[in-house]
């Protein structure tokens, strides 16, 4: 598999974990990386699957019941590392809660290869476009 597909299967995999609920996963691909966005940065899988288990919402399934859509992706590589951009789209469906787009924005990723395998060594999420997240994120109490 070239470099570029290798890379752009990663950025799949996040949104495909992300939708599963599964957070541990999620975190075990910023291993050796950071994902920073509006809640700060989180470093390590520990903390990414962390920051992942407080804030979103899952339901009886175990999922947040979303779609993460990622498009416009763009990849660069120069040798043992690269950089992409692509915009997101999260939809979300619950009872009571019909299927719509609750967020849209943009990542801007940098990858490093390691022992032949491309890592993800930081996640820049921006979200530019909020629509009602209250079914998606948890409100913090004071």
């Amino acid at each position: 598999m070239d470099d570029t597909r290798a890379i752009e299967n990663l950025i799949y995999r996040y949104a495909s974990l992300v939708d599963a609920g599964d957070f541990a996963a999620v975190g075990e691909l910023f291993a050796s990386g950071a994902f920073a966005g509006s809640g700060g940065v989180a470093r390590g899988a520990p903390e990414v699957a962390g920051m992942l288990q407080s804030t979103v919402i899952r339901y009886d399934d175990g999922t947040p019941r979303t779609k993460h859509v990622t498009t416009n992706v763009s990849i660069s590589v120069t040798g043992e590392t690269a950089e992409s951009r692509a915009y997101f789209t999260v939809l979300q469906a619950v009872p009571g809660f019909p299927l719509q787009t609750i967020a849209a924005g943009s990542y801007r990723d940098t990858f490093t290869r390691s022992a032949g395998e491309w890592q993800f060594t930081e996640r820049r999420a921006t979200v530019d476009l909020v629509g009602d997240v209250s079914h998606h994120l948890r409100t913090k109490r004071s």
